[in-house]
């Protein structure tokens, strides 16, 4: 898959964002290559953790505008399926936010169990700016992390929040310097690996729907 790097070792699943020219702006192929990526990793039982960053200066840079309104990707599964396969994939699922993450790059926090940050990494969500509503379920998940009032700020306002606003609102669990992010990552998701996957798939099930 050319729009993502994907590597499992020792039951950890590494999926790099790869478009780093484009500040891995999400278009219609790494859309359904993410997708393809939950929906096997799933079941695959090789994996416990799955831990996605992106490649280069930025985590996640939004959508791809420059694609929009051209019809070169015919869709296999699309966005809505790809939020889907995220919201539904049953193991423990990181993120280590690199650099700047803007619309699906900062609420994709929200849909993640742990979230570790760059020192200089910051986020943003700018659907207010652009005419939009918020995507991926931050209507939920951030007043669920960040309180009522942090949360209406952050996706009303399309007003950038750094590593250290995120970590103290809820949004992080913890800051890193840049160099010591993926080690970091990496250390903690090889703690999990090495849990029993029943163990780890009941309770974040219970963690995120606890009426089940």
């Amino acid at each position: 898959m050319d729009t993502l790097n994907v590597n499992v070792e020792n039951g950890v699943c590494v999926v790099e964002l790869n478009r780093p020219d484009a500040l891995n702006a999400l278009n219609g192929q790494m859309t359904d290559d993410l997708a393809d990526v939950f929906i096997d990793k799933a079941s695959d039982e090789s994996v416990k953790v799955l831990l996605l960053t992106g490649a280069g200066r930025a985590f996640w840079a939004g959508a791809d505008l420059k694609e929009m309104g051209q019809t070169a990707h015919k869709p296999k599964h699309g966005f809505t399926v790809m939020l889907e396969s995220i919201i539904d994939f049953p193991k423990p699922f990181l993120v280590a936010v690199n650099g700047i993450g803007v619309g699906i790059g900062a609420t994709i926090c929200g849909l993640a169990d742990i979230v570790y940050m760059s020192e200089s990494a910051r986020l943003r969500c700018p659907f207010s700016t652009l005419g939009l509503t918020a995507e991926a379920a931050s209507t939920v998940t951030f007043p669920e992390l960040l309180g009522h009032q942090r949360a209406s700020w952050f996706l009303l306002s399309s007003e950038w929040m750094n590593a250290t606003e995120c970590r103290g609102a809820g949004l992080a669990l913890e800051v890193l310097p840049p160099e010591e992010l993926m080690s970091h990552a990496m250390e903690k998701a090889a703690v999990l690996a090495t849990l029993p996957v029943a163990s780890l798939v009941t309770t974040k099930s219970l963690l995120v729907d606890p009426v089940r």
